[in-house]
């Protein structure tokens, strides 16, 4: 009768007897497809940016890869540029965009051509039709139908402290909106589908900030 066989480092056929403790050798290969990683910052963020306005937009549009595997977005952490004349929450929300037929504008559009955001200099360019991320502002939404509900979010909050107050002007963390290392299911977009990352909340008064977000996905024929 056929079946797998496993084999510990030394050998032996791991079965029920006292192989069954013996180690097996393991090893960790990235998963397949084309792999890629977007890092950046916003400019500084006007004060009072109101609340539900896009600060990233990242739209897929299939082609010779039919879809791209999401598997982490984080937030890289939030830096304090002028302190708020009254104390309020802060945050972030990421949202996926489904029938996004026209692209957003405004901010900085990534360039996806040339060797740039690939892991390996031989992978094609990416098939993410448009990158964009907020320079002191929203950016334009395009056209697209966003979920009803967020995939993941950072929360936090601001009060009128001097800036030192602050440590060295930082008020958020490094933390994950969705990370899929860990076993969790990634974010698979198909063709024009995408997600955005938009405040939950109009800033306090005065308050302005720069906040970093890194992207890491793959692009496949299948999945």
């Amino acid at each position: 009768m056929a079946g797998i066989q496993l084999v510990s480092a030394g050998g032996l056929v791991i079965a029920g007897g006292q192989e069954a403790s013996s180690p097996l050798q393991v090893t960790l290969m990235p998963s397949g497809g084309n792999a890629y990683r977007f890092s950046s910052f916003t400019g500084t963020i006007a004060a009072a940016l109101a609340a539900n306005s896009e600060v990233l937009q990242f739209r897929f549009v299939s082609g010779t890869q039919t879809y791209a595997i999401v598997e982490k977005v984080v937030l890289d952490g939030m830096g304090l540029v002028a302190v708020a004349t009254a104390a309020g929450p802060v945050g972030f929300q990421m949202v996926v965009a489904r029938a996004w037929t026209v692209a957003g504008s405004g901010g900085t559009r990534i360039a996806m051509t040339g060797d740039n955001l690939q892991m390996e200099t031989a992978e094609p360019n990416s098939q993410v039709n448009d990158l964009g991320i907020a320079t002191t502002g929203a950016l334009t939404a395009g056209t697209k139908t966003l979920d009803a509900n967020a995939v993941g979010q950072v929360i936090g909050g601001v009060g009128t402290a001097a800036i030192t107050n602050y440590g060295a002007g930082t008020l958020m963390p490094t933390q994950p909106f969705m990370d899929a290392s860990d076993g969790n299911s990634p974010l698979v977009l198909a063709n024009q589908e995408g997600f955005i990352i938009k405040t939950t909340h109009t800033g306090p008064a005065a308050f302005t900030y720069t906040v970093g977000f890194t992207v890491v996905w793959r692009e496949v024929t299948s999945f």
